[in-house]
C-alpha cells in the first residue's frame, strides 16, 4: 500500500520525463528586491541600515510567496478599505493605518482571537470601552466596522501624543503601551526600528510595511486579477431602531433581506433580539435596494487587471 502511495512521482515514460523536466525548468522561486527607500504613515523607514532590511526582507518575502493569504487580502481590501479609509482621514490618522486593521484582522469583521481580542482592529473588552464602544450581551461595537475604525482612532492618536512616532504606534497597538514604555527605558532607546524586541512585535510593523509594499505594487509582486475578482463594496442603507426587536428574522423580511444578510452587514447584533430598555437609537445597515443578490458579473472594470492602493 505505500508503495503504491509514492508512485507517482516516479517517472518511466521519456515522454513525460520531458515534461517534468520542462517543468523544472520554467519553475522558479525569486528574491525579492527590496526598494531602496519607503515611508510608514510619512516617516522614513531607515532600510540602509542592515537590521531593518533584513527584517522588512523576511515580511516581503513570506507575504509574497503566502499567495492565498495575500490575495485574499487584496479581495477584501476592496470592501473594508473605502469604509476605513474616509474616517482615518477624518480623524487625523495616516491612511497607512488601514494595513494595521489588514494585518490584526485579515480584515475580518467577526475575528475574534484566542486572548479575546474582537473585530477588526482586534479590541479587547476593557479598552473598546475606554474608547467609547459599547460592549455588552445584546450589542458588541467591536464587531462594527465604522465605530471600532472611530475608537482605533482615537487610541492611535492617544498613542501618537505619548510617542511622536507612528512606527512606535504601531508596535504599542500590538504589545501595549506599558510594554513598549518599559522596553524604551529598559534598552534606552527612543525609536522603533532601535528596539530589540520579542518575534511578534518585532515583525509587527514590518509586516504592516511589507504588505503596504505589495498591495500598493501588486503587478510588480506578479498577483494577477480582474477587478470583477475583488470583493464588492456593497451600496448599503441605514435603517434606524430606538426600541425593542423581538425577532430579528422577521425584522430583517420586513426590510427585504434574510436574517443571514442582516447578521453579515451587522455582526455587533450579538442575539437574534434586541432588548434595549433605554431606548438607545442604533442604525441597522442593510444592503441598498436592488443590491440584495449583488451579482459579481455586475462589477466590471475596463482594465483587466487592477492594484488596491
Amino acid at each position: 500500500m505505500a508503495a503504491q502511495l509514492f508512485n507517482y512521482s516516479k517517472i518511466d515514460d521519456p515522454a513525460k520525463e520531458h515534461i517534468g523536466s520542462e517543468y523544472m525548468s520554467k519553475y522558479n522561486v525569486y528574491a525579492l528586491k527590496t526598494p531602496d527607500k519607503m515611508t510608514f504613515a510619512g516617516e522614513n523607514v531607515p532600510l540602509e541600515r542592515w537590521d531593518v532590511k533584513e527584517s522588512f526582507d523576511r515580511e516581503l518575502l513570506v507575504n509574497t510567496y503566502w499567495q492565498s493569504q495575500t490575495l485574499l487580502f487584496i479581495k477584501r481590501a476592496n470592501r473594508y478599505f473605502p469604509i476605513i479609509e474616509p474616517i482615518l482621514k477624518e480623524q487625523g490618522v495616516p491612511d497607512d493605518f488601514k494595513y494595521l486593521a489588514l494585518i490584526e484582522s485579515g480584515l475580518v469583521p467577526t475575528a475574534e482571537s484566542s486572548a479575546g481580542a474582537v473585530g477588526i482592529w482586534q479590541f479587547m473588552k476593557g479598552t473598546a470601552k475606554d474608547y467609547g464602544l459599547e460592549v455588552e450581551t445584546e450589542v458588541d461595537e467591536r464587531y462594527n466596522v465604522e465605530k471600532s475604525t472611530i475608537a482605533a482612532c482615537k487610541y492611535l492618536k492617544k498613542s501618537y501624543d505619548k510617542y511622536g512616532t507612528w512606527s512606535l504606534v504601531a508596535a504599542s497597538y500590538n504589545a501595549g503601551r506599558r510594554f513598549i514604555d518599559k522596553q524604551l527605558q529598559l534598552q534606552d532607546a527612543g525609536d522603533y526600528f532601535d528596539l530589540l524586541l520579542g518575534e511578534e512585535t518585532g515583525r509587527y510593523v514590518f509586516r504592516i510595511m511589507a504588505i503596504k509594499r505589495i498591495m500598493e505594487n501588486t503587478d510588480e509582486f506578479g498577483f494577477r486579477y480582474r477587478a470583477s475578482d475583488l470583493y464588492p463594496n456593497i451600496p448599503t442603507r441605514k435603517v434606524k431602531v430606538s426600541g425593542n426587536v423581538d425577532d430579528f428574522a422577521v425584522f430583517a423580511k420586513e426590510n427585504g433581506v434574510n436574517y443571514k444578510i442582516l447578521k453579515h452587514f451587522n455582526p455587533w447584533l450579538r442575539k437574534a433580539y434586541l432588548t434595549n430598555l433605554s431606548k438607545k437609537e442604533y442604525e441597522i445597515t442593510l444592503p441598498a435596494k436592488g443590491y440584495i443578490n449583488f451579482a459579481f458579473s455586475e462589477y466590471k472594470s475596463p482594465s483587466d487587471s487592477v492594484a488596491v492602493k
